[in-house]
């Protein structure tokens, strides 16, 4: 009876038109459609593979379509077979090839910050820039600190297992291990800070790392440079240069007497009316760091204005305006400002 109700399917079916199958798209994943194969009929195989078991993956039933959802993805270069049959007789095949991913490097490091070519002693963190999404879980295989000998500094950042990106996985922060930065914490004491005054270093990112696609880097990348003295001192709003636009579009700008955390300034000043209201406007980072630019949407409208500064913006070794980085935890802690934010003033049209 059952062959009997397979024939009479069977028979319907080859009525209805030859069994036709396609390798298409759902959701972002390669799946295999059928019409006109029963789902029992219907299997996909490795090609050239001999004896090989049917493929693991889900089937789906939608308007008549068989749909085969492989458990893991087609790779590249790999021909697949998917067949339509009725018992031993191969009713309907089709051989898909997937294509050869092109492995073409395209991925540039396209920055790191700090751009200076002095850094201090206790430094805290780099932040590297692509030219397109990275692959992640790599990034301490492929980024070294080498000193002025070429030999390796032995574990200078902070291995987190969640690596430091930013949403689009085009921004690594490399963040140097606090407790030997800091003096008094059991690291400092027995292993020492990463970097010495005095000497030259060189951090170097290798073209094997791959990008988001597979792809390795276009080329290595390093960034040379010296290290001075420790930097303690927290940033100081009353040391900064405003230099007041004329009017119009031109823009504003603030010089810093020492280069600040760029991802930081890119987005922790803004600037307002006296009353509050957001001027908007583009930021760019300018002159390594020491250069805040402010370009408004719309003119500048004669008056007086606010740069509002968050306190949290650091300098290059932590130190934030609020406080500086090295505390003693047991201690009151010296706040050089407070409150989340510090003003300056200044006027638009001779006001």
């Amino acid at each position: 009876m059952r062959r009997l109700a397979a024939g009479l399917l069977w028979a319907a079916l080859l009525q209805a038109g030859a069994p036709s199958i396609q390798l298409t798209e759902r959701d972002g994943r390669a799946v295999f459609v059928a019409q006109g194969c029963p789902a029992e009929a219907f299997s996909v195989y490795v090609d050239g593979l001999a004896d090989a078991p049917p493929m693991a993956g889900a089937y789906s039933v939608s308007d008549g379509s068989i749909m085969f959802r492989p458990r893991y993805a087609p790779s590249p270069g790999v021909s697949y077979r998917a067949e339509c049959r009725q018992g031993s007789a191969v009713v309907a095949a089709e051989v898909f090839a997937i294509p050869q991913r092109d492995l073409t490097p395209t991925t540039t490091v396209e920055h790191v910050y700090p751009s200076a070519g002095e850094l201090p002693e206790n430094l805290l963190k780099f932040y590297v820039h692509f030219s397109a999404p990275m692959s992640r879980g790599e990034a301490y295989r492929h980024v070294s600190l080498l000193d002025q000998d070429g030999e390796p500094v032995e574990l200078p950042f902070l291995e987190i297992d969640e690596e430091l990106w930013d949403a689009n996985y085009q921004r690594l922060t490399l963040l140097f291990d606090p407790g030997r930065i800091k003096t008094g914490l059991v690291p400092n004491q027995e292993v020492g800070v990463a970097l010495h005054a005095g000497r030259s270093y060189t951090l170097a990112i290798d073209a094997g790392w791959l990008d988001a696609e597979g792809k390795p880097l276009k080329a290595s990348h390093e960034k040379r440079f010296t290290v001075v003295p420790a930097d303690t001192e927290p940033p100081d709003p009353e040391n900064w240069v405003v230099s007041a636009p004329a009017g119009g579009s031109d823009p504003l700008l603030v010089d810093f007497p020492e280069p600040l955390d760029q991802a930081l300034l890119s987005r922790v000043l803004a600037v307002t009316t006296l009353t509050g209201e957001a001027i908007a406007g583009r930021v760019s980072i300018r002159q390594g760091e020491t250069r805040w630019a402010f370009e408004p949407d719309q003119p500048w409208r004669p008056g007086r204005y606010r740069i509002e500064a968050q306190t949290i913006l650091e300098d290059l070794a932590g130190n934030s305006i609020h406080r500086p980085f090295e505390v003693d935890v047991f201690e009151k802690v010296e706040e050089r400002i407070a409150g989340a934010t510090a003003s300056l003033l200044f006027s638009v049209g001779g006001e």
